[in-house]
This record gives structure tokens, sequence and C-alpha cells, in this order.
């Protein structure tokens, strides 16, 4: 399973934790996960609520008011303390690790100066470990999101009045496409910006899938520019249409015709499918050939080389084709006291064609002093009478 977010109105820890209930992760997920910090008790209470008419969920995070202003140190001792499950603890400290980096760098000291403080209360680390836990549970296989919108103007903080996009949003977000979106308040917070970092592998549009589940999470917010949501999108990925087949085609008009037998065989070799001449007269009433070859996608490339080591042509055709191809067995006959090879070809669970292999003919008349045409005759009666085409 894929996902995909829809950040056209931002993130925050509670955007995200909501979308991944509404989604289908069971509360208990991210619930037990806070539960499992060793800190005052801190629940999650989920809401149903409508946001420019679109339904959604909003997970509120309730707990003890408290003024304590947590260093990255304080951080990693809690979780590195918390009884979490390993991948849940290591996507946690990974999250406020690249927190406490970007801080740091905004501030202009180490990453263990930093102090936490809207990031370090009970409700953003309540956030952090609950968003972790249920993306965890989830089990992606990839998790892309849209560019993010960052919001504009200014915020007030505990440093005081800053910016918007927060400084610390700007180091977090650091290669991702962004752009200011309509509202002008913060959209993203450092506690989002950091989770999208740290879970998110490629920023697109939405990916080709198919739609299994949409969570829908809110914020406390809900502006009149567009809908406070996250959107969360699962599906199974669309599997590409397997490339087509090629053919590479050349006229060719100076090349000594003894040539050719070893021009097919190189194609050949170089895992063309097949390879083959047919004459053709050429302006000026000039006789010639063109080559053609068959080629899986792999092999493009390898027959093209060959094609121009061994002819005098300076330049291909190459066009794309379809192919049908029935499924195909091998088998062998005994003929004439020897064994030679044969081809069943099936179509729809009918044997409709089968075929000798002409190398084991000649390679057994050989080795009887028999003339081709007379193990050919025998092999082809033994081969019909083995296997009778319905």
């Amino acid at each position: 399973m894929i996902g995909w977010l829809d950040l056209a109105a931002g993130a925050s820890g509670d955007l995200l934790l909501g979308a991944l209930v509404d989604a289908g992760v069971p509360l208990d997920v991210p619930a037990a996960a806070v539960a499992a910090l060793p800190v005052e008790s801190v629940r999650l209470v989920p809401e149903q609520v409508s946001r420019h008419g679109l339904g959604a969920t909003r997970v509120h995070v309730q707990a003890p008011p408290s003024t304590e202003h947590r260093t990255w140190a304080d951080v990693r001792a809690l979780l590195t303390a918390a009884d979490l499950a390993p991948a849940v603890q290591d996507g946690a400290l990974a999250v406020f690790e690249r927190l406490a980096r970007a801080e740091g760098r905004v501030h202009r000291v180490a990453p263990e100066e930093v102090h936490f403080h809207e990031v370090g209360a009970l409700d953003a680390l309540a956030d952090v470990v609950g968003v972790v836990a249920a993306f965890e549970h989830l089990r992606l296989d990839r998790l892309t999101a849209s560019p993010v919108a960052l919001g504009s103007g200014s915020a007030r903080s505990a440093h005081g009045v800053v910016p918007v996009p927060a400084p610390a949003v700007l180091e977090l977000l650091a290669g991702v496409p962004v752009h200011a979106g309509p509202v002008p308040a913060e959209a993203c917070t450092p506690t989002g910006a950091a989770l999208l970092a740290t879970r998110v592998e490629e920023w697109t549009t939405l990916p080709p899938m198919r739609v299994q589940r949409v969570g829908v999470g809110a914020g406390a917010r809900d502006p009149e520019q567009l809908p406070n949501v996250v959107r969360l999108v699962l599906g199974e990925a669309e599997r590409p249409a397997p490339a087509s087949p090629v053919v590479l085609a050349a006229n060719v008009d100076d090349l000594d015709p003894r040539v050719w037998p070893g021009v097919l065989e190189a194609l050949l070799a170089a895992g063309a499918s097949d390879a083959w001449l047919t004459p053709v007269l050429m302006k000026k009433g000039r006789p010639a050939h063109t080559l053609s070859a068959l080629c899986p996608p792999h092999a493009v490339a390898a027959v093209q080389r060959a094609v121009f080591a061994t002819t005098s042509t300076i330049g291909l055709r190459t066009t794309p084709v379809g192919k049908v191809e029935l499924a195909r067995s091998a088998a062998s006959v005994e003929v004439l006291g020897g064994r030679v090879g044969v081809k069943l070809a099936v179509l729809e669970g009918r044997l409709v064609n089968v075929s000798v292999e002409y190398d084991d003919v000649a390679a057994l008349a050989a080795e009887l002093a028999l003339p081709v045409k007379e193990v050919l005759r025998a092999a082809t009666a033994a081969a019909a009478a083995a296997y009778p085409v319905a």
C-alpha cells in the first residue's frame, strides 16, 4: 500500500494525526504509544467536525498544563525510557533530532543546547509519537506528498513575534517544494514540518494508484480561504504498463551479401528476439535489403550497437510494436533411435501448434548419415502422433 498527503492547507501534528485516524488507523494505536511516555496522563479524544462542508476527524490532545521547557537531551531521554516499539521509538527520535538541528541552526547554537518550547510540550510530544505510531501501523510501502503550504504573515511564539513561515520550518523543509498558500497565517508548524521531512519520500502530485481509503484530518482553525485539513489518500500503486517491443530497421544497399548471415547471428546474440532480411528496390532502381530486428525493451541498445558494428548503415528506424504471444512449452519425441526437441503452443488451454526443433533434426541426420528431409519427415510424424492438435 502507498500513501499520498494533500498538504494544500499545510501540516501540523494534529492535522496529520486526525487524517491517519480518519483513514482507519484505530485510535488505540497512537493512544497506546502516547500512554507509554513517562509523563503526566495524556488522552487522545477524536471529534467529527466539518470544514467548508467537508467531514473530517479532529483529534484533541488532552494534557495537563505544563510550563516545562525540555531540551533535546530531555526529550531524547524521555523517549528512550518509554516502553515503545523500536520502530516507533526510533521514528520519534528521528523527528525530534531534525527539530533540534533546525532550531540550532536558526538560533545559532548547538543542537544539544536547544530548548524546545512549544514542540517540547506534552501535546507536541503526543502528536509526534502518535503520528509515528500510526504510520508504522499502516506499514506503507511508500509515502508521498504534495508541495506544502506554509502560510504567510507573522505569529507569536515563546521567542516573541516571528515571521511566517517560521524560520525552523524553512530549515526543516529545505529542498522541498513549498508555497505560501492562500491563508495569511501559520499553515505549517515546526512539528508538522519535522514529521513530513522525516516520513515523506517524494513530493509529487497524486501518484497513479487504485484508491482504497481517504482520511481527512482537521485542525482547530476554520479559515475562510479553504478547508483547514490534511487529506491522506491510501491505495495500491498502479503498475506501469510493460514497455513495448521495438522493431529496428535499416535499408542497406552497399553490403557484401556474404556478410548477412553473420549480421543476423550477431543481432540474435545481442538479444534480439528475431532478425530478418527483406529484399527491396530503392531509389534509382538499386537493389537492397531491409534489415529488421525485433527487440525486447532491455535489448534495444545492445542490438543497435550490433547493427552499427556489423553493417554499413548510418541510421536506424525504431518502431514500438504490439506483440501477441502464445503460451509455449518444450518437449521431445523419440525418432530413429534419437531424440528431437518439440515446441508446443497453447491458446486458451488448447494445443494449437506443434513444431520440431530443426537443429536437433539436422544433428540427428548427420549422426545417422541420412538426408535431413527423411529425419524431418519422421520427426514431424512422431510429434504429431505424440501431441495431437485439437
